[in-house]
């Protein structure tokens, strides 16, 4: 198992750690529904340095990039960032990602750490205009400090103005006397905040720098238990429970990042598939009975005939109530369509709820 720059800290710190997509990873420190609220209404840190990243340089980068992703990268200015996904030749996501446009010819992608080498080998594999590819993952640290008091917290550690950054921007400064760290308005949360990325040396530096700074605003390490209900209750789809190699992008509700102006992998038939009309679709729901819904649940209608899965479930720390999300027949997608969730094979009844679950 490999460990981040970090894993001593959390080590340190109490964390249970936990073995996550190659890395040992902290699930938690003082529970995941306190870490939960702590990023809901003040700030925490995530260390989130599994991530994989990939530098794509030269006059031919956007070009790459637009023939493996589904978003279009055209729309990038310096300093913008885009979610996207990589669609395989068979209908389903590769991964999904993030497009960081750093200047016309340098772009970074940011996914998942499961991921890395099989996106790097599918990105590799279209690389026929020469395009320098570089992966950076083993060498980039990578907090994520999310909550509605990031940005006050991390002020005094920048002179870049936090508050006033758009939401999916970036720029590179100087960050807790470290130079070129790129900082960035993204998160997976939906509590506002900011990632930061760095080389792997200054990690100790910029984690004592961050609590530091954040004495006064409680900041709190969160793990990667927090993470995973905090994106549920947005509706953020998480690769490998809600979206993989055999989920469309359009039945996943990411029409919205499938840019048929231009062509891409699949896209041709990703394109019959929305004029034709999907069969299931992913939606949310809530339970009104009382259980929990988990990964792989079958889903049923009144009449006990199956017409779905469970993706995703918890019980939602903000909401003080169980949710999930999952594949539906399309007939009952609807808003308010009463659906029952097979826990233990007992029917559970739940309904269809608009995302996000947390408004």
């Amino acid at each position: 198992m490999k460990n981040t720059a970090l894993t001593e800290k959390h080590i340190a710190l109490g964390a249970k750690m936990v073995p996550f997509a190659g890395y040992n990873m902290p699930v938690t420190y003082e529970g995941i529904n306190a870490e939960h609220a702590t990023v809901r209404n003040g700030v925490g840190v995530f260390d989130v340095s599994h991530m994989g990243e990939f530098i794509l340089k030269g006059e031919n980068a956007l070009d790459l990039i637009q023939r493996v992703t589904s978003n279009d990268a055209a729309k990038l200015y310096d300093g913008k960032v885009q979610y996207s996904c990589l669609p395989n030749k068979d209908g389903g996501i590769v991964d999904d990602l993030l497009v960081y446009k750093i200047d016309d010819k340098t772009y970074m992608l940011v996914v998942n750490a499961s991921n890395i080498e099989k996106d790097w080998n599918w990105i590799q594999q279209f690389n026929a205009k020469d395009v320098e590819m570089h992966n950076i993952s083993d060498q980039t640290s990578l907090l994520a400090i999310q909550g509605p008091k990031a940005a006050d917290a991390l002020q005094t550690l920048t002179d870049v103005d936090l508050a006033s950054m758009e939401y999916y921007t970036f720029v590179k400064g100087t960050f807790a006397g470290v130079d070129n760290v790129v900082i960035s308005a993204t998160g997976y949360t939906g509590a506002g905040g900011f990632e930061i990325y760095f080389e792997n040396q200054y990690a100790d530096q910029i984690w004592d720098a961050i609590f530091k700074a954040g004495v006064s605003y409680n900041i709190q390490p969160i793990g990667l238990g927090a993470r995973d209900t905090l994106r549920l209750e947005m509706g953020f789809c998480l690769y490998g429970n809600d979206i993989d190699d055999t989920t469309s992008p359009i039945e996943a509700g990411l029409g919205w990042i499938t840019k048929f102006s231009k062509s891409f992998t699949n896209s041709e038939a990703l394109l019959a598939q929305k004029e034709a009309g999907i069969q299931k679709k992913l939606v949310g729901f809530e339970m009104i009975d009382r259980g929990i819904p988990r990964h792989d649940y079958e889903i049923a209608d009144a009449e006990g005939n199956i017409i779905g899965k469970v993706t995703s479930g918890t019980q939602a720390p903000s909401l003080q109530k169980a949710i999930g999300m999952g594949y539906i027949a399309k007939d009952f997608t609807k808003e308010g369509t009463e659906v029952f969730i097979l826990i233990r094979n007992t029917p559970i009844k739940a309904k269809v709820v608009k995302f996000p679950f947390y408004k």
